[in-house]
């Protein structure tokens, strides 16, 4: 089983499943800067591969999937190194998980605060144990949402159910959650790793290339990477014809294309 590791962000791909958690439960899964690396260079791998058809993303122990970002790594940083290295580059690796072309899967093990929820955001689909709870508590500290919690998660569930969350500090349950549309499924015990395996081996059995043309034409259908899914699906279209076999072989052969329209 092809495995790459950092001591707090493992990526494990067994058959066409990527599984990437989390792991700093004693710390409950809060993210530092090598830490966003870390997702980054899991999402690059991700992508670059052929044989992953689907992903998952949790966190490790039984308390919380994450609770955002690590305030002693955040509190220690310059004001344009807040910008520079945390806010900016999160958000960067947040897009580049909320863009791989195959499904992400979030199952949500326990806790999903602020940027814990923000992160569960970029997935696909996501699945929570009963006891998992959620919020944006980054008012009581007197600082914002920082990784698109204030965007991805209004576009979620709406802008008036975000301000609220995000206004109040309140946690909700995932009763609440799964009611207002943060969650597709709620597991019961800790289970909720099994199901995520269970969709994801499901969507494996699909055909992959028609589940990841689904994926972005639905994104690109609410506006986001409307650009660089056109140019693909163009690109591939225009791929496959007769005309561009005769281009390349014109070009190899130094001589003028003959283009039919085929």
């Amino acid at each position: 089983m092809p495995e790459a590791a950092t001591d707090q962000v493992s990526l494990q791909i067994s058959g066409a499943v990527a599984t990437v958690t989390l792991n700093r439960a004693d710390k409950l899964n809060a993210l530092t800067p090598a830490m966003i690396e870390a997702l980054a260079d899991a999402a690059t791998h991700i992508e670059a591969s052929n044989e992953v058809r689907c992903a998952i993303l949790t966190g490790a122990g039984d308390k919380a999937f994450c609770v955002g970002a690590d305030i002693n790594a955040w509190a220690a940083l310059e004001p344009l190194d807040m910008w520079r290295r945390w806010v900016k580059r999160g958000h960067q690796v947040f897009d580049q998980w909320a863009h791989l072309r195959v499904p992400v899967i979030a199952a949500i093990n326990g806790h999903a605060l602020g940027g814990g929820l923000e992160l569960a955001a970029v997935a696909d689909i996501r699945v929570a144990a009963s006891a998992a709870t959620f919020g944006l508590p980054e008012a009581t500290i007197a600082t914002c949402p920082g990784w698109s919690g204030t965007q991805r998660l209004a576009t979620l569930i709406g802008a008036s159910r975000v301000k609220y969350l995000a206004l109040t500090g309140t946690r909700i349950d995932a009763q609440e959650a799964w009611r207002i549309g943060i969650l597709h499924e709620r597991v019961e015990g800790q289970a909720v790793l099994a199901r995520a395996q269970e969709l994801a081996a499901g969507i494996c059995k699909l055909a992959p290339v028609s589940v990841q043309l689904t994926k972005q034409m639905i994104d690109a259908g609410r506006g986001d990477g409307v650009a660089s899914a056109l140019e693909a699906m163009a690109g591939a279209l225009a791929a496959t014809t007769a005309d561009a076999r005769e281009g390349i072989a014109s070009f190899r052969e130094k001589r003028q294309p003959v283009f039919r329209g085929e």
